[in-house]
């Protein structure tokens, strides 16, 4: 089992990344989310890989830390996605915009993926919803969204939190996707004893530049 590769960056094809690692070239296929966040070739990288070994030959998958593989590894137990259907799931999405369409039964956004219908997207809700904690997908996605300039303490920290999560919901009661609220809202840069119309105009500005 390879769990991951260290190494140089040496090429970057369509989907592909080869990282040379002891005088070896490793082709790794990789989601379009990879490719936009890949260093300068010539530059030291990390890529956290998953071996398949199938009757059509040898690959290897690679993401950038380890919980996004896991994302991966997840897809993979939904009944009819192999390794090119996760692929091209964290290619449409994000795996924190994965994370969140899950745990909202977004299965709409996950059906934009190439080759995936609703019925597809429907099992990947329905087999995987009660393997995250909505809770802590919910946390890590806008935590990840906060600025440089965000304030917020950790004693304020419930309270906003909970001004997010409200916001979030009156986004989605406007007709706005779960995906598409969630990543408004964790564009806010937060303040200290902000109320949740302020985070909802802000929110609403952002989704003009989704």
């Amino acid at each position: 089992m390879i769990h991951f590769i260290h190494g140089t960056l040496s090429d970057v094809a369509d989907g592909l990344v080869v990282v040379e690692a002891a005088g070896v070239g490793y082709g790794i296929h990789v989601p379009a989310s990879v490719i936009g966040a890949l260093p300068p070739i010539g530059e030291d990288i990390k890529i956290y890989t998953y071996f398949s070994l199938t009757q059509n030959g040898v690959d290897l998958y690679g993401f950038l830390s380890p919980e996004d593989r896991a994302m991966f590894t997840m897809l993979l137990t939904v009944s009819g996605i192999g390794p090119k259907g996760a692929l091209g799931i964290l290619s449409a999405l994000t795996p924190d915009d994965l994370r969140m369409a899950i745990v909202t039964g977004d299965s709409k956004a996950i059906s934009r993926a190439p080759g995936v219908g609703n019925k597809t997207a429907q099992r990947v809700v329905l087999e995987l919803k009660d393997k995250l904690d909505a809770t802590e997908v919910f946390s890590s996605a806008l935590d990840h969204g906060h600025g440089a300039g965000a304030a917020v303490d950790a004693g304020a920290a419930a309270g906003v939190y909970g001004a997010q999560k409200e916001a979030v919901e009156a986004l989605v009661a406007l007709g706005y996707s779960n995906v598409e609220a969630s990543r408004a809202v964790k564009k806010v840069e937060l303040s200290e004893g902000m109320t949740v119309d302020q985070i909802l105009k802000a929110s609403l500005k952002n989704l003009n530049f989704l």
